[in-house]
């Protein structure tokens, strides 16, 4: 396997590694917690927006909760396998500053893109663990990148 494939490789494993625990965090924390970020309702609202306009009926909302689940793991592992642009040494650093820069975005964007502020915003509890688990995720990012290059 060349360089490229295997850092390619490590990257996408390490960012689906922060996708996931961000995404299990998000899921187990809305049963629990009353104002908790509800990412899973932006991503709802995204595909039913992109669907309007392609004048497309969104699926039931079982179904759509499925989707947004699975487009909010392809899409945070994409972003988190950014990861593999850092040298290893500075993983940590790396996947904190993805995770806080995350978080930050998802508090700030989603009222300018039509998605209202209440699922990651309504109250400055529901904005800080927005922000916290985003933090979270790349730090999993980090710690599965800095083990994977170790091999």
């Amino acid at each position: 396997m060349t360089d490229i494939n295997k850092t390619l490789l490590q990257s996408l494993g390490s960012g689906l590694a922060g996708a996931c625990a961000l995404t299990a965090l998000h899921e187990t924390a809305r049963q629990f917690i009353p104002e908790a970020p509800r990412a899973d309702i932006l991503g709802m609202r995204a595909i039913k927006k992109v669907m309007a306009s392609v004048d497309e009926e969104p699926p039931a909302d079982d179904e759509l909760h499925d989707w947004a689940l699975g487009g909010d793991v392809v899409s945070n592992t994409l972003y988190y396998s950014l990861i593999g642009l850092a040298k290893p040494e500075n993983a940590v650093l790396t996947g904190a500053v993805l995770g806080l820069a995350a978080g930050v975005g998802a508090v700030a964007l989603p009222g300018p893109m039509g998605l209202g502020t209440a699922p990651s915003s309504r109250t400055p509890a529901t904005a800080a663990m927005t922000i916290g688990w985003y933090l979270v995720g790349g730090l999993v990012t980090a710690g599965a990148y800095t083990l994977l290059k170790r091999r």
